[in-house]
Protein backbone atom coordinates (compact mmCIF):
# COMPACT_ATOMS: atom_id res chain seq x y z
CA UNK A 1 0.00 0.00 0.00
CA UNK A 2 2.58 2.81 0.95
CA UNK A 3 6.06 2.93 0.81
CA UNK A 4 8.60 2.44 3.54
CA UNK A 5 12.39 3.72 2.86
CA UNK A 6 14.38 3.18 5.78
CA UNK A 7 13.20 4.97 9.29
CA UNK A 8 11.37 7.47 7.39
CA UNK A 9 7.56 6.80 6.62
CA UNK A 10 6.59 8.90 3.76
CA UNK A 11 2.43 10.13 4.45
CA UNK A 12 1.52 12.76 3.13
CA UNK A 13 -2.36 14.15 3.92
CA UNK A 14 -3.22 13.15 0.46
CA UNK A 15 -2.19 9.99 0.97
CA UNK A 16 -4.28 10.05 4.24
CA UNK A 17 -7.15 11.53 2.58
CA UNK A 18 -7.47 8.51 0.13
CA UNK A 19 -7.08 6.15 2.16
CA UNK A 20 -9.72 6.85 4.63
CA UNK A 21 -12.01 8.04 1.28
CA UNK A 22 -11.40 4.21 0.35
CA UNK A 23 -11.96 2.47 3.58
CA UNK A 24 -15.28 4.60 3.90
CA UNK A 25 -16.24 3.89 0.66
CA UNK A 26 -15.81 0.65 0.91
CA UNK A 27 -17.35 0.45 4.06
CA UNK A 28 -20.49 2.97 3.75
CA UNK A 29 -20.45 2.86 -0.32
CA UNK A 30 -20.85 6.01 -2.85
CA UNK A 31 -24.35 7.27 -1.76
CA UNK A 32 -26.58 9.96 0.15
CA UNK A 33 -26.84 7.13 2.65
CA UNK A 34 -23.23 7.10 3.52
CA UNK A 35 -23.26 10.98 4.03
CA UNK A 36 -26.00 11.13 6.17
CA UNK A 37 -24.42 8.48 8.35
CA UNK A 38 -21.16 10.18 8.67
CA UNK A 39 -23.05 13.25 9.42
CA UNK A 40 -24.55 11.52 11.90
CA UNK A 41 -21.60 9.89 13.33
CA UNK A 42 -19.60 13.27 13.42
CA UNK A 43 -22.08 16.56 13.41
CA UNK A 44 -19.73 17.65 10.39
CA UNK A 45 -21.70 19.38 7.65
CA UNK A 46 -22.43 18.05 4.61
CA UNK A 47 -19.72 19.80 2.41
CA UNK A 48 -17.12 18.17 4.98
CA UNK A 49 -18.31 14.60 4.76
CA UNK A 50 -18.51 14.63 0.94
CA UNK A 51 -14.76 15.90 0.19
CA UNK A 52 -13.89 13.18 3.01
CA UNK A 53 -15.50 10.70 0.47
CA UNK A 54 -14.12 12.14 -2.29
CA UNK A 55 -10.42 11.84 -1.02
CA UNK A 56 -10.27 15.74 -0.92
CA UNK A 57 -8.93 15.69 3.01
CA UNK A 58 -9.14 13.58 5.63
CA UNK A 59 -11.15 13.83 9.24
CA UNK A 60 -9.00 15.28 11.50
CA UNK A 61 -9.23 15.23 15.54
CA UNK A 62 -12.42 14.71 17.47
CA UNK A 63 -14.24 14.00 13.62
CA UNK A 64 -11.34 10.87 13.02
CA UNK A 65 -12.16 9.95 16.57
CA UNK A 66 -15.75 9.79 16.13
CA UNK A 67 -15.43 7.61 12.71
CA UNK A 68 -13.33 5.53 14.46
CA UNK A 69 -15.23 4.61 16.98
CA UNK A 70 -18.10 3.37 14.40
CA UNK A 71 -16.06 2.35 11.57
CA UNK A 72 -13.39 -1.07 11.98
CA UNK A 73 -12.37 -0.22 8.35
CA UNK A 74 -10.79 3.31 9.57
CA UNK A 75 -9.84 2.17 12.42
CA UNK A 76 -7.85 -0.30 10.60
CA UNK A 77 -7.03 1.97 7.74
CA UNK A 78 -5.12 4.35 10.76
CA UNK A 79 -3.33 1.66 12.29
CA UNK A 80 -1.92 0.23 9.23
CA UNK A 81 -0.74 4.40 8.44
CA UNK A 82 0.68 4.39 11.93
CA UNK A 83 2.58 1.16 11.21
CA UNK A 84 0.73 -0.54 13.87
CA UNK A 85 -0.52 -4.02 12.06
CA UNK A 86 0.04 -5.95 15.20
CA UNK A 87 -2.86 -4.08 16.92
CA UNK A 88 -4.85 -4.10 13.88
CA UNK A 89 -4.32 -8.51 14.08
CA UNK A 90 -5.05 -7.96 17.90
CA UNK A 91 -8.64 -6.14 16.93
CA UNK A 92 -9.44 -9.06 14.37
CA UNK A 93 -8.48 -12.03 16.88
CA UNK A 94 -12.52 -12.27 18.51
CA UNK A 95 -13.35 -12.15 14.58
CA UNK A 96 -11.25 -15.25 13.90
CA UNK A 97 -12.27 -16.99 16.53
CA UNK A 98 -15.69 -17.16 16.00
CA UNK A 99 -14.62 -18.01 12.71
CA UNK A 100 -12.76 -20.55 13.63
CA UNK A 101 -15.35 -21.83 16.23
CA UNK A 102 -18.22 -21.83 13.65
CA UNK A 103 -15.79 -23.80 11.22
CA UNK A 104 -15.56 -26.89 13.63
CA UNK A 105 -19.42 -26.50 14.59
CA UNK A 106 -19.87 -27.29 10.66
CA UNK A 107 -16.94 -29.72 10.55
CA UNK A 108 -18.68 -31.38 13.29
CA UNK A 109 -22.09 -31.51 11.99
CA UNK A 110 -20.54 -33.19 8.82
CA UNK A 111 -18.97 -35.69 11.05
CA UNK A 112 -22.16 -36.56 12.88
CA UNK A 113 -21.18 -38.31 15.97
CA UNK A 114 -18.45 -39.88 16.82
CA UNK A 115 -17.83 -43.65 16.62
CA UNK A 116 -15.94 -43.53 20.40
CA UNK A 117 -18.62 -41.32 21.85
CA UNK A 118 -21.61 -43.73 20.73
CA UNK A 119 -19.19 -46.82 22.30
CA UNK A 120 -19.20 -45.20 25.74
Amino acid sequence: MIAKMGNFFPISSEVYAHALASALLDELGNSHRAIKTLRNWTNASERTTKNWLAGANGPSGLHLIEIMRHSDAVLHIVLELAQRRSIVAVALLPALSQRLTETAELIDACLGPSPLSATS
